[in-house]
């Protein structure tokens, strides 16, 4: 592959979104660590399968969008490869299945450690990542995608991946796993304040075409603002990891993104608070999971 097609497919695969895949399996096996219940195996195999899910919804996104017209000329993101051209629909579908075969394989191995509630969540988690723009009823044109990023990058990945290493779902798992759904589902925010005006126009009715820009606003500020409480909340209850509480930190470089979420106008210029926004996922999943980590 040349230089120019191997950028190309780099827009495609986006990885500043892959943080957000990474960042809940690191706050899981920071957790199955801490409860004496870690296997490097079993962790390096859920990272993999969870970045090559997330790749696979990347490029799902590209190919459904583009088929259903939802990325237009006027549209402010970031480069749609497939809409572009630079990409064929064929190409892309064809590297969104082998994507997700790549998921599968590793997979089997992780349902062969975790049973049938891992292989629902795999298929679960392949099936939303198509019908997220793709199928009947396309979740994320429904005003769904918010409710689908909570819980596949929250409670099924931190829940998911802490039960194959120890057999059991505990309150710390739902709890981190709504801080890391959360969180995530902040950088969708940011994404759809981005471009209301043009997904209203292809008839994508995401949730803030359908309830405004202040609706959303708050809801930026909620997704980030929860999620710096719950280590605290955690501490509160158990007594345990006080240092986990150091991930809270993130809000203080969060403040100005807040502040560009509530006075500035939606356009281009929030690529770049999107992209902070998953920068800070990633540092408050190593903050927590080192705070797990350390004695105390």
């Amino acid at each position: 592959m040349n230089d120019s097609k191997f950028s190309i497919w780099m827009m495609a695969v986006r990885p500043k979104t892959l943080g957000a895949a990474a960042a809940p399996v690191i706050i899981a096996v920071s957790l199955a660590w801490s409860s004496g219940a870690s296997d490097w195996g079993v962790s390096l195999t859920a990272l993999f399968c969870a970045l090559m899910l997330q790749v696979g919804a990347n490029f799902a996104n590209d190919y459904f969008d583009f088929i259903k017209g939802a990325d237009t000329v006027e549209r402010t993101g970031p480069v749609r490869v497939t809409s572009a051209g630079l990409v064929t629909p064929q190409e892309m579908k064809l590297a969104m299945v082998m994507v997700f075969a790549l998921a599968v394989i590793p997979g089997i191995y992780l349902i062969y450690r975790g049973g049938i509630p891992i292989m629902i969540i795999g298929a679960a988690s392949i099936l939303s990542a198509i019908l997220y723009t793709g199928g009947p009823y396309p979740l994320g044109y429904h005003g769904l995608g918010d409710l689908f990023v909570l819980i596949f990058f929250g409670f099924a990945a931190v829940c998911g991946t802490y039960y194959i290493h120890a057999g059991e779902i505990t309150f710390e798992s739902l709890a981190a796993g709504l801080a890391t759904g959360l969180f995530s589902t902040a950088i969708l925010t940011v994404n759809n304040l981005r471009d209301m005006e043009t997904d209203g126009k292809t008839g994508k009715r995401t949730l803030a075409v359908r309830f405004g820009k202040n609706f959303a606003r708050l809801e930026y500020l909620a997704c980030i603002a929860i999620p710096c409480i719950i280590p605290m909340v955690m501490y509160v209850k158990t007594g345990l990891h006080p240092f986990s509480m150091a991930s809270a930190l993130v809000f203080i470089p969060a403040v100005p993104l807040i502040q560009k979420i509530f006075y500035e106008n939606p356009g281009p210029g929030f690529n770049k608070v999107l992209g902070d926004t998953g920068r800070l996922l990633l540092i408050y999943s190593l903050l927590f999971a080192l705070g797990r980590v350390l004695p105390g």
